[in-house]
């Protein structure tokens, strides 16, 4: 009889083309299933709990899917990571209710994005973090971001997942931290936006360069049927660390 298992992925998204499976394109759902297959797995689709876009890394993205394994879940964990390419990791693995779905079920998500400031490159960075300069102001990104917390409409910053969908979403965590010069900003939320994240920062670093008013991010809260947030900030600085649920 088949149990099904949670699993957490950590992945480097450079050579992805996004999480989600497309035929003949690399992506992680297409390389987890081959993987799968290997050790026995016969089902459908590997359920996710949610997408991520080209080139966008994660440390806690969390996947399902039902497999015959006498074993422990120390030696599930051991062949998984013997048959998935080198660029994706299952951290973690563990028998859940056979009903678990890590999209539905999730309460919130967590998502961090790099950003330096530096006017030449790093190598041993650049896949990882956005390099801006000129240098940005991050109490002004910081005292900005506030205004993201509680239930918006994003339709200004992103576009629903599914034609017709809801723009509404509730972010409950928006907030800098400052490590030398590299800047992480940490947000989470209920769920969001198709390139959400990406448009936020990139009028955040507007405003932390002084290029854009104080108050843009609450401008394009106040008229989500107004113009759309311009700029997108580069996928390699974004990561999506961690999807909570109820246990």
């Amino acid at each position: 009889m088949s149990d099904r298992f949670q699993v957490r992925l950590s992945y480097d998204g450079t050579r992805f083309h996004g999480s989600q499976y497309q035929p003949e394109l690399r992506t992680v759902q297409g390389e987890l299933e081959r993987g799968l297959l290997k050790i026995g797995w016969n089902g459908k689709s590997v359920l996710f709990a949610g997408r991520t876009d080209v080139g966008v890394h994660a440390a806690g993205q969390v996947i399902a899917f039902d497999l015959d394994w006498d074993h422990t879940e120390k030696k599930l964990q051991k062949a998984i990571n013997a048959v998935i390419p080198q660029d994706i990791s299952a951290v973690e693995v563990k028998r859940t209710k056979i009903d678990f779905h890590p999209r539905y079920h999730a309460l919130s998500r967590e998502y961090h994005y790099q950003i330096t400031n530096s006017p030449t490159r790093d190598p041993l960075q650049e896949r990882y973090i956005w390099r801006v300069w000129p240098e940005t102001d991050v109490k002004l990104m910081e005292k900005s971001s506030r205004h993201l917390i509680g239930s918006h409409d994003f339709a200004a910053f992103g576009k629903p997942h599914q034609p017709g969908g809801s723009t509404f979403r509730e972010i409950s965590r928006a907030a800098w931290r400052q490590e030398g010069c590299r800047l992480v900003f940490e947000l989470e939320g209920n769920a969001f936006l198709y390139h959400m994240v990406r448009h936020i920062v990139a009028v955040l670093v507007k405003i932390g360069q002084k290029a854009g008013p104080e108050d843009l991010i609450k401008k394009y809260l106040d008229n989500p049927a107004g113009p759309e947030a311009q700029g997108l900030a580069p996928a390699k600085g974004l990561s999506l660390v961690e999807v909570k649920y109820q246990d």
